[in-house]
């Protein structure tokens, strides 16, 4: 194969406990401190899309505020993310990505909002190694239809897909390439071409795909 297309929360990083305070911000200032959340509450909801999230995290607001509100909780999310350090990065990240860069075109798929990659890029000094990314917040659609999109933009033709989710999973069946899956992040998805238990075992996991 000549594509890796990584996920980004419990792959790349565990930005949990800093979302988690960039959105209670927000809640705090418009009066719902009583809808705060913890790192372990975004849990089994990271890798879902926006209105997902805030159909759990927001339940007791009314739509459609429930979405414009969960918008501007991402969106200081994003501020609170870029005015912090972010040494959430998994051991071993940048090493092997770059180890990974000299044999194979790199690239982001996630289930965030618009601005997100190119944070975890920039934070954990990587930005220089990936060819493209695109996320929720650019195309609206669902996971494996963002990976065709990406495919389809930068003539991906052979490619596998590093997630750590059922969702992730999902979005391989409709994108119909291999998955790897991350077992040291959030979920357990219910197959894999192949398992890491450490981001350093991927070089040696995809030789043996």
């Amino acid at each position: 194969m000549k594509s890796l297309i990584f996920d980004i929360d419990g792959t790349l990083w565990d930005s949990r406990a800093l979302v988690a305070e960039g959105y209670n911000i927000q809640l705090r200032k418009e009066g719902y401190g009583h809808l705060c959340v913890t790192a372990e509450d975004l849990k089994p909801l990271f890798g879902k899309v926006m209105t997902e999230i805030a159909d759990v995290m927001l339940a007791q607001i009314p739509l459609p505020e429930r979405y414009a509100l969960m918008e501007r909780c991402m969106d200081t999310e994003n501020r609170y993310l870029a005015e912090n350090e972010c040494r959430i990065g998994y051991d071993g990240v940048k090493e092997t990505l770059q180890e990974l860069s000299r044999e194979y075109r790199l690239f982001i798929v996630s289930n965030a909002q618009c601005g997100y990659p190119e944070l975890c890029m920039e934070k954990l000094g990587i930005a220089h190694l990936f060819e493209g990314h695109l996320c929720f917040g650019d195309t609206g659609t669902e996971k494996g239809e963002t990976i065709l999109e990406l495919m389809r933009r930068h003539r991906i033709t052979d490619a596998v897909y590093i997630g750590d989710t059922q969702g992730d999973f999902e979005a391989t069946v409709v994108a119909d390439i291999p998955f790897i899956w991350a077992a040291y992040g959030f979920g357990s998805p219910a197959g894999a071409a192949g398992r890491i238990t450490d981001i350093r075992q991927l070089p040696k996991t995809l030789k043996a795909l």
